[in-house]
């Protein structure tokens, strides 16, 4: 597979001189999921944000297709990657089906532009893909937060055109207004896009196991570097989580995949109830 993006020796400088992200290099090829995990303040975001193109590095550069993101055009920009953020606010209540609709702005700018019917294809199929067909008529700030975090995963994979191979996805923790059943229903839609159109989507995750079971791919980050760099397997080891987040692990094979590692936190050895016939009588 070739090479999606490069980062070499990139640093972002944080309050007081101590940087967010601290001489971080490596490569995503095409084709990956990968999961960015690590404690709050380890440098996820900031690094999402390198990669977004919306945060310059201080130090360093980074190559998206072999092209420094600073030589991007902005159109050419959001017609390859797509982001989600934690949160999207809007001034205005529009309907669901035209937040979706925005991210086809990329296409439909310029000449020829997208038609109309081509954009309510892309519309109709994304809402589908998201779950929220049935919200396409509702006022976007009448929905859940769960809700309104579907609607802006349709509009992101809207942005990105079925025939561009070279598509990337950016999620900045898009489960975290979400229950359990939309957790692995979202990323199970972003991991088969993936490997089924050859995207690359990279994704920052707080939980663990959401990340082994659906990422090829794990970075683990601490104090703004990378330390650790593989399959989850490779990575989610109790020893490395234990360091880096400071309280016991133990790692079970997952009940339906062995070969995947099930993250389980908290005391590893429970106290023994007291006995409470021992005086009695």
């Amino acid at each position: 597979m070739s090479i999606c993006y490069t980062v070499e020796a990139c640093r972002v400088d944080g309050r007081k001189g101590k940087p967010r992200v601290d001489d971080v290099s490596f490569e995503v090829r095409h084709g990956e999921f990968v999961a960015l995990i690590g404690p709050n303040g380890a440098g996820k975001s900031t690094l999402l944000a390198l990669l977004s193109g919306e945060r310059a590095p201080d130090r360093g550069k980074v190559l998206m297709h072999g092209q420094d993101l600073r030589d991007w055009s902005p159109r050419d920009l959001a017609r390859c990657r797509a982001i989600l953020p934690q949160s999207s606010q809007l001034s205005f209540d529009f309907r669901a089906e035209d937040v979706v609709a925005m991210g086809r702005i990329p296409w439909r700018s310029g000449f020829p532009g997208e038609s109309h019917d081509t954009t309510k294809q892309h519309v109709e199929r994304t809402m589908a893909l998201a779950d929220v067909s049935h919200l396409a008529g509702h006022g976007y700030a009448s929905l859940s937060g769960g809700e309104q975090q579907r609607v802006q995963l349709a509009r992101v994979l809207a942005q990105l055109d079925d025939d561009n191979r070279q598509a990337i996805l950016l999620l900045d923790e898009p489960t975290s207004a979400l229950d359990l059943s939309h957790q692995h229903a979202i990323l199970s839609i972003v991991h088969e896009r993936v490997h089924s159109r050859q995207l690359t989507a990279i994704c920052v995750l707080h939980d663990l196991n959401l990340a082994a079971t659906h990422a090829d791919r794990v970075m683990l980050l601490e104090n703004g570097r990378i330390v650790g760099d593989g399959t989850p397997a490779d990575v989610l080891t109790r020893a490395r989580l234990e360091s880096v987040y400071g309280l016991p692990v133990d790692i079970l094979p997952h009940p339906c995949d062995n070969a995947l590692p099930l993250v389980v936190t908290g005391r590893r050895h429970r106290e023994e109830p007291p006995d409470t016939n021992r005086n009695a009588g």
